[in-house]
């Protein structure tokens, strides 16, 4: 992290003094410390899960929006405890409806949301950091906190520090809706603006529009919410024309690069062409990470949509026809595991399935590390030519994750994930409506 020195102490403010406060820290800053010309972070942080571990005694550290052991270990504990599937993921938006179900008064806790940054952010050294935290209290009223720091000048530099400021506004939902309209004063129009939906699409959508026009950027989390909600504003928000990136998408980055690993030798590339079946599996009910998964590898093969059905309750069929007109199918099943992964609906495993004409079949297996895939290495493979890889779990938590799309500086929507939403889309639909 790079060393910092605090222009500004936390200081508790009424919402509509706030911007005043701002104008006249930075009309007169210290001397030396100049406000940086970065971009502005605007967060909308519900932590309704950690809100609610904490209000049931289940997570005794503070309310901090934050992924750390702790609060795994704390959702964890309380999926046994409220006898929910051992399959629930700990940060999936079922365990938090869940909890939110359970009696018991708001118990006093610490909540540091928007004031704890995760050192990746801070070494990007924003301009603004604008942290919406809306409370299990629905009508509690709005407060702000505002902070300034300064990154320490390096040792001979000649420059003078860096400096950035922190926003926190607290409240009910009804409140935080009533003052938005402070928002646009607060994020400077010549620098660019990143829009981080920290919560499940399609919840609060009147606060997710005004949150989230274009032309600000966009980054969600498709694993948040439900499948359906989730994919159809990721598609058409990308239609629309603004810049989204999908955390979802980019735990994706092992399975596609060792997809395309698998199919780096020139004997198998030309069975590419003969791919006849797909097969994934996923951890429980979520399939928005599957279903991307599944619309980029036919978007890549130039396959066409034709049908697309649910098979049974846990598993959904999807035909294409491929360019030489064969068709082939592709195979989305729900899987019950006992220790899921943090975020709902992870890839356990893909197959696929070539049937060259003039050689031996192939079939391309790949497995989670953490997981392994039994149920996809099954079958007759002894006419088959069998390959088999270990798909590494990205590393690094969800912070760092987002560090690395606002490093990317993007205007645009990465073009791969634009198609694959799409496409992602309209496969669910089919399903749907078959």
């Amino acid at each position: 992290m790079v060393p910092q020195f605090t222009l500004q102490a936390p200081l508790k403010l009424s919402p509509h003094a706030v911007i005043d406060h701002l104008k006249q820290l930075w009309e007169h800053p210290e001397e030396g410390a100049n406000s940086s010309a970065t971009f502005t972070l605007v967060v909308w942080e519900p932590a309704w899960l950690e809100q609610h571990l904490s209000r049931l005694g289940l997570l005794e550290d503070a309310v901090m929006g934050m992924q750390r052991p702790c609060l795994m270990d704390a959702a964890r504990r309380a999926i046994g405890a409220y006898g929910l599937p051992t399959a629930t993921a700990p940060l999936s938006n079922t365990l938090a409806q869940a909890l939110a179900a359970q009696p018991g008064e708001n118990g006093a806790y610490d909540d540091l949301r928007g004031q704890a940054i995760e050192s990746s952010i801070s070494e990007l050294q924003p301009h603004r950091m604008i942290t919406l935290a809306p409370t299990l209290d629905g009508e509690q009223a709005l407060d702000a906190l505002v902070a300034a720091y300064c990154s320490l000048p390096e040792e001979n530099s000649g420059g003078g520090s860096v400096c950035g400021d922190v926003l926190v506004l607290r409240g009910g939902v009804a409140s935080i809706a009533a003052e938005l309209d402070l928002l646009p004063r607060l994020i400077p129009p010549q620098l660019p603006c990143w829009v981080l939906w920290e919560g499940a699409l399609g919840e609060h959508m009147d606060i997710f529009e005004r949150l989230a026009p274009a032309p600000r950027r966009l980054i969600v989390d498709t694993a948040l919410g439900e499948t359906g909600p989730s994919l159809r504003i990721l598609a058409q928000r990308i239609a629309a024309g603004q810049a989204v990136s999908d955390l979802n998408w980019y735990r994706l980055g092992g399975w596609r690069e060792s997809l395309a690993m698998a199919f780096d030798a020139q004997d198998r590339r030309t069975a590419l062409s003969h791919v006849a079946q797909v097969d994934i599996d996923v951890e429980g009910d979520q399939l928005c990470q599957g279903l991307l998964l599944a619309a980029w590898i036919a978007g890549r093969l130039q396959w066409s949509l034709q049908t697309g059905r649910q098979q049974q309750r846990d598993s959904s069929v999807y035909r294409f026809r491929r360019p030489d007109g064969v068709m082939a199918d592709l195979r989305l099943v729900s899987v019950p595991v006992g220790f899921p992964k943090p975020h709902a609906g992870s890839v356990l495993g893909l197959r696929l399935l070539c049937q060259p004409p003039d050689s031996r079949e192939l079939c391309v297996v790949l497995c989670g590390e953490a997981s392994g895939c039994m149920r996809l290495e099954g079958g007759d493979i002894s006419s088959r030519d069998l390959v088999e890889e270990i798909v590494p779990l990205i590393e690094g938590s969800l912070e760092v994750q987002e560090t690395r799309v606002l490093t990317g500086g993007h205007d645009t929507t990465n073009p791969l994930l634009a198609t694959t939403a799409q496409l992602a889309d309209r496969m669910l639909a089919a399903a749907s409506q078959a």
